[in-house]
């Protein structure tokens, strides 16, 4: 066990004596001062011991001032720490087993062979692994979530309650919008850092101002994450978004007008994907192809013909509506029969693909871009993987073509979003999003409602409720008002308009963050089919919506 001592000058008796008592069992920790009895304050102590623990570098620690109170203040303003101010050895006992105490705070007034025999107690007893101290350790650590704002409640009210508000949405109900995660706190603190302060147009080592050197270890350890998570041999990590990431490929490789071959946004494409409401559809001639009207799959066959009808310079793979996988080999066949590049935009399926439950592009295309957030479960932003022979091309579009600055605060946010997807648990939850969403399409196919494709592969479904003879607009705000967050959403040749559709699209990348499993997806697939099987029943929402907010409580959000 890693120790760590700090106390203040009212403190150093009690010090010596717990010292002492630790030396006989032939234990040492690592002693912060104070050392003299010179008036000191306090805090700079328990900042440095708390720090410790906060940072994981040390096990437990204690921490001794004149009343125990100052120190125990300080202490607890770190999150992940927990310093209990100790006055028995009763109370040590209850403090580990009860509350999982990793920072003893003593009294200085206390008799000091009795602050060494509340010490001793403190660190040989266990936490108790029973149920309720352990649930009520995981809300006492969740309370960091409003912990993370509170200096905004008194700058700005207004803002404050804005975020109060998302946090409580989270809280109490089940987020399936297919394009949207939890992120982890570590990515929350490196999004909010002081990092967002600096300046750094350029890259790494090639800046156009002084004082790079934290956000260029930041940077570099997003790119390289980047492309050992994916194997790649280059990474831009500053793209602002996805739609800026697919902006700088076009505009690396190819001249207004060139022609570009897509998936149609009616189809499941996206709108960087050539509609004519966006600069891709305006500035280049695009060619859409389309899901086969019978299977609501992609015709690759009829894809290589309209290639090689139509010579594209770009052929796009990717969609933000396809339940399915995309056959990357043969994409890459097919630009390779026309002469074409390839570019894969991954931003629904980079979380699957990272956690090996999709094919990865990277072998088989000139380009990927994706988002961060989505399945990869990062900050909201968007990546460039590409190869290195189009790297300066690529680097030079995003920076000076595109963007200025880059937002090295969400970009650290990236390289931890990196990092945590390269750890073995990751894989673990990929493989539970596509069990969940295949979990989630039986139940709902059961009750009768047809999926587009006829099922999933991936983390996200579209439900054609426009053959229960609903719309997508009506159906999603039912769903809403019951606390179940989904989004209207057009399906393959839909007779409606994108404001109203004849779907919905479902996703369960947030609820498995949540720690939701199959047998959560089958109660839910039940009150979705429920509501969108009397929609008017006002009723029934309300019952349903006390029963997600009980769902809820047991799976807290991180």
């Amino acid at each position: 066990m890693k120790l760590v001592f700090g106390c203040d000058h009212g403190g150093l008796d009690v010090k010596q004596a717990v010292i002492k008592m630790l030396a006989a069992r032939g234990d040492a920790a690592e002693d912060f001062g104070t050392f003299t009895a010179d008036s000191v304050d306090y805090p700079d102590f328990a900042i440095k011991v708390a720090e410790q623990i906060a940072e994981k570098r040390a096990d437990a620690a204690i921490l001794v001032c004149t009343t125990g109170i100052g120190m125990s203040i300080a202490a607890n303003r770190f999150a992940g720490v927990r310093a209990a101010l100790c006055g028995s050895v009763a109370a040590a006992v209850k403090s580990r087993t009860h509350n999982d105490a990793n920072v003893l705070v003593l009294a200085g007034t206390i008799d000091p062979e009795v602050a060494a025999d509340i010490a001793r107690t403190f660190l040989e007893t266990p936490f108790s692994q029973e149920g309720r101290h352990a649930r009520r350790i995981d809300k006492l650590e969740r309370g960091g979530r409003l912990s993370e704002i509170s200096h905004l409640a008194e700058a700005d009210p207004e803002v404050h309650a804005a975020v109060v508000g998302q946090i409580h949405q989270e809280n109490s109900t089940i987020n399936l919008i297919a394009s949207e995660n939890t992120v982890s706190r570590a990515v929350r603190e490196a999004s909010g850092s002081v990092l967002t302060n600096k300046y750094a147009e350029g890259y790494p080592g090639r800046r156009w101002y002084s004082g790079c050197v934290p956000v260029d270890t930041a940077e570099t350890l997003a790119i390289e994450r980047a492309k050992t998570l994916f194997g790649a041999e280059h990474a831009n990590v500053q793209p602002h978004c996805g739609s800026s990431a697919n902006m700088a490929v076009y505009f690396s490789v190819l001249k207004p007008g060139d022609t570009i071959l897509s998936m149609s946004l009616d189809q499941g494409g996206h709108l960087t994907h050539g509609s004519p409401v966006n600069f891709s559809g305006q500035l280049f001639n695009i060619i859409p192809y389309c899901v086969s009207p019978e299977t609501e799959v992609l015709d690759y066959d009829d894809i290589e013909k309209l290639a090689l009808a139509h010579r594209p310079r770009l052929i796009v793979a990717g969609a933000s509506a396809y339940p399915r996988v995309l056959d990357f080999p043969r994409f890459r066949k097919i630009a390779d029969a026309c002469g074409a590049m390839l570019m894969v935009d991954m931003a629904h399926i980079a979380g699957l693909v990272a956690g090996g439950v999709h094919p990865s592009p990277v072998p088989y295309a000139e380009f990927v871009t994706t988002t961060t957030h989505k399945t990869l479960r990062g900050p909201r932003g968007g990546l460039i993987l590409c190869r290195e022979a189009f790297a300066k091309a690529v680097d030079k579009t995003v920076f000076p073509g595109l963007q200025g600055g880059p937002l090295e605060n969400i970009i650290a946010a990236k390289a931890v979003c990196f990092n945590e997807a390269l750890q073995s648990a990751f894989k673990d939850y990929a493989k539970q999003v596509v069990a969940n969403c295949k979990a989630l399409a039986a139940t709902l196919t059961a009750r009768g409602f047809h999926l587009v494709s006829g099922g999933t592969d991936n983390h996200l479904m579209l439900v054609n409720v426009a053959r229960n003879g609903l719309t997508g607009k009506d159906a999603a705000a039912a769903l809403d008002a019951a606390g179940i967050i989904c989004n209207k959403n057009t399906i393959p040749f839909d007779k409606n308009s994108p404001f109203v559709t004849s779907g919905i699209r479902i996703g369960t990348a947030s609820v498995t963050t949540r720690g939701m499993r199959e047998p959560d997806m089958q109660r839910i697939g039940g009150w979705i089919a429920d509501i969108l099987s009397d929609l008017s029943n006002t009723a029934l929402i309300e019952k349903v919506r006390t029963e997600v907010a009980a769902l809820t409580a047991t799976f807290l959000v991180p």
